[in-house]
């Protein structure tokens, strides 16, 4: 298969004429460190393919006129699981660093960069 018949059979990727895009600066984050934790050898890409199926699959299951979520938004929920499988973070550990960046988000001035406490 060409790029181009890859990324129609994969229709939840956000794209445009171009190819895939990113609508915020997280999801290409989130995607730069799927990356490099792979090259780190922390997970094989068959490993990757079924835990993000698994998340992808979940809105399967969505009651009718429930939005379901972004496909970073699976894309991150994926990532966390393999992290706390492989005991690289714990959940509880990566529950509080989310509230903590919602908590910093919250609190920061439009436009301004957010900086969680140390």
């Amino acid at each position: 298969m060409n790029p181009p018949d890859l990324l129609a059979a994969l229709p939840a990727i956000p794209k445009d004429e171009g190819g895939p895009v990113f609508a915020a600066p997280w999801e290409a984050r989130v995607f730069a460190m799927t990356l490099k934790a792979h090259d780190a050898g922390l997970f094989s890409w068959n490993e990757w393919a079924e835990t993000l199926g698994t998340e992808l699959h979940k809105d399967d299951d969505l009651p009718l006129g429930t939005t379901a979520p972004g496909y970073y938004d699976h894309w991150l929920s994926a990532f966390e699981r393999l992290l706390t499988q492989k005991g690289i973070a714990a959940g509880s550990v990566l529950s509080d660093l989310k509230q903590a960046w919602e908590n910093a988000a919250k609190s920061t001035p439009h436009g301004e960069p957010i900086e969680l406490a140390r």
